[in-house]
This record gives structure tokens, sequence and C-alpha cells, in this order.
């Protein structure tokens, strides 16, 4: 066994044993088919106000420009799929990633443990920690490493684990053995497509991001526009709708990680607990939660938009 492979499969078991879901491999090199696609998508627009989409594109298509002398991106996902949801279907819904710890927290810890893993086990190596908190393509690496295929709905699936799960990475400047992408099985399925009110998915795994819920209700920082007052069916933070239809979401399986284990409160809420919420009930329920990051204010908006379409 070569000391790539012996390393790699070292780190793949490490990685497994803190509690990722799987963990992938591949070289650090330019993403030169997603280039183009970004460039595009950025030209129409739909990223909206997120702007940050359009800084440090060098970075984002090329990871050695984020850490020097980088030979391989480590790719693991962590499942968070709740073994409970929110127990009122009338409720204002929150998406399911958002249900306990903030995931950002919670995978940063573990991708350090990860690197200690390996300087303590392999040596000297240098690399960066990142989970959605860069300008890193996540999903790209996490392709290529075999985690998964693209779907329609332009999230990582799996055959195996369906798509609820988060995407990390360590950029390291450790040479190691690459892992095979694996097939498309979407199909000729267009369950995300036709489920999506918003018609945010204007193509196969084409994203209109400036349609999409969960931008709607989380990045951005505007009035939600009136004409999408009937079309948010519910959804107060994130929106699920196009994992909730696919069909390889039925293997989703409840996650171990104790860290997103929803506040009890949060799923008993109903109705008029979320018309009512108050700026303290706020910060006790979400207080770890990425729910944070709208503000009471803007959850409250959110929740006020959606009167009476709930």
């Amino acid at each position: 066994m070569t000391s790539k492979l012996k390393y790699s499969e070292m780190i793949k078991a490490e990685a497994k044993r803190l509690g990722f879901l799987d963990c992938g491999i591949s070289k650090a090199t330019f993403l030169e088919e997603e280039a183009p696609r970004l460039e595009e998508w950025l030209k129409r627009g739909y990223q909206g106000e997120m702007k940050w989409m359009e800084n440090h594109i060098d970075k984002r298509l090329d990871p050695r420009k984020l850490v020097d002398g980088a030979k391989s991106v480590v790719s693991v996902i962590l499942n968070y799929y709740p073994e409970e949801t929110q127990k009122h279907p009338d409720a204002p819904k929150i998406a399911k990633y958002a249900y306990g710890e903030d995931y950002h927290f919670v995978i940063k810890r573990k991708l350090k443990e990860l690197t200690e893993f390996i300087q303590t086990e392999i040596g000297e190596v240098s690399g960066r920690a990142f989970t959605d908190s860069a300008p890193v393509m996540d999903r790209a690496w996490a392709e290529r490493s075999g985690l998964g295929w693209t779907g329609k709905h332009s999230l990582l699936l799996s055959k195996g684990t369906g798509s609820f799960y988060l995407i990390g990475e360590l950029i390291l400047d450790l040479d190691l053995e690459d892992d095979t992408p694996v097939a498309d099985h979407c199909g000729s399925c267009t369950k995300c497509i036709d489920a999506c009110p918003t018609n945010a998915i204007v193509a196969p795994k084409l994203v209109d991001g400036s349609k999409c819920i969960s931008y709607l209700t989380i990045e951005l920082k505007d009035q939600i526009s009136p004409s999408f007052k009937d079309q948010m069916e519910g959804w107060a933070f994130g929106c699920d709708i196009c994992q909730d239809v696919c069909p390889w979401n039925r293997f989703s399986k409840p996650t171990k990680v104790e860290e997103f284990s929803p506040h009890p409160e949060m799923l008993d809420m109903n109705k008029q607990d979320w018309q009512e919420i108050t700026e303290d009930v706020f910060r006790k329920v979400f207080k770890k939660s990425a729910v944070k990051r709208a503000k009471y204010a803007g959850l409250k908006q959110n929740i006020d938009f959606l009167k009476p379409t709930y």
C-alpha cells in the first residue's frame, strides 16, 4: 500500500469515527468545468443580493489560491436529518438544517479534530477547514470526491442517504489518493423542479437564487416582494420542498449528531406561538441555531409576510 493510499484510508476512517456520514478526496486543482457555469450564473443575476458571490472568483475556482501548496481537498458530509419534525402542520416552517446548533460551528469543531489527528498521525501537514463560510465550491468538491452527484435541484445527492446533509472541506498540502466521481441517478425525474412554488429551478441543476425561498427568507435583507405572497407555502426560514419530494430522500435516516437535536419548544410551537413570538423566546429557542442569522426582526418579518397564507 502506498503512503498516499494509507493516509487517505486513515483520514476517512477518522472522519467517520468523528461522526461524519462519509468522506472523499479529490485533487486540488482548477475547477475547469465549473468556471463557465459560475460566470453564466452570475451574469444572469441569479445571485440576487448575494454580492459576495461575485468576489474572489479566482479563489472560488482554485483552492491553491486559498491554501499555499494545496494538493488535496478532503470533503466530508454530515447528516442533519431530524428524528422529529414540527408538530403543527399549519405553523410557519423552519428548514430542517436549522433545527439544532448552527452547522458552521459543529462541522468546524469536527474538522479541527480531524486536522489534529492528521498532524499527530501523519506529521507536519498544513491546511485550512471550510464549511460554507469562504469562497469554496463545496458541492463541486464533494461531487469530485465521489460523495454524490448534483441533483436537478442543484444539491448533492447520494443513493444511500439522499441529500439531507451538510458539506465541509479540509484543503491540505498533503498528496492523497483521489476518489472517483459517481454517476448521476436522477434519470427522467423532475419532482423537485415541478414542486418548487417560486419556479426557482429554471433548468436541471440550475437555480435562480433570487427566487429561492431560502434566499428570500434568509439572504434577502429587503422586504420580500408581494409577487411571492402566495408562493411561500408557510416557510419562514429556509425551505426543504425540493428535498422533501426527492425520491432518494426516502433513504434518509435520523442523524446521530447530538448538536443537531432541535429545541423541544420549537417543535411544539403552533401557529399562534409563532405569530406572537417575543424576542426573549426567540433568543431562548434559537440560542445556538442558524436561525439567528435572520435575527428576531427578520424572522418576525417573514412570519408576518406569510399571513394569511398558512
